[in-house]
């Protein structure tokens, strides 16, 4: 049996406003709403499908693998939008990018807080 992750959840105070985050920094489209999710898919096929969530939300990880020109835009983009980002997900390294495993990668947080990433070598992977 081959497993694979299909989609995920993620809550948000405003699910389009989130959406609408995450698809414009990595480049993605919105996809039409499923019920009460409003999903973004992501090149190998996972959603990420986000659901308006009352009361605090508790930050989680997501990380994309990106290559070397999609990390160029992408970035490019998180700077063009002010955002803060970092090297490191404690946010000790802040306006610095990590060079792990020979790659390039960058922590920012979306709207509830999620801490994103983009990578373009996976852990573990020497360099």
């Amino acid at each position: 049996m081959t497993v694979q992750l299909n989609h995920t959840i993620v809550a948000a105070h405003d699910k389009r406003a989130s959406a609408r985050f995450l698809a414009d920094i990595l480049g993605l489209d919105v996809s039409p709403p499923y019920g009460p999710f409003l999903p973004v898919e992501i090149s190998n096929g996972v959603t990420l499908d986000f659901m308006d969530s009352p009361g605090a939300i508790t930050p989680q990880h997501y990380a994309f693998l990106v290559s070397e020109e999609e990390f160029d835009e992408i970035f490019a983009r998180i700077q063009e939008a002010g955002l803060t980002y970092w090297a490191d997900p404690f946010h000790s390294r802040p306006g610095e990018i990590n060079h792990n495993d020979g790659g390039r990668g960058a922590y920012f947080d979306d709207p509830d807080g999620h801490r994103l990433e983009i990578i373009t070598r996976p852990y573990g992977s020497g360099g």
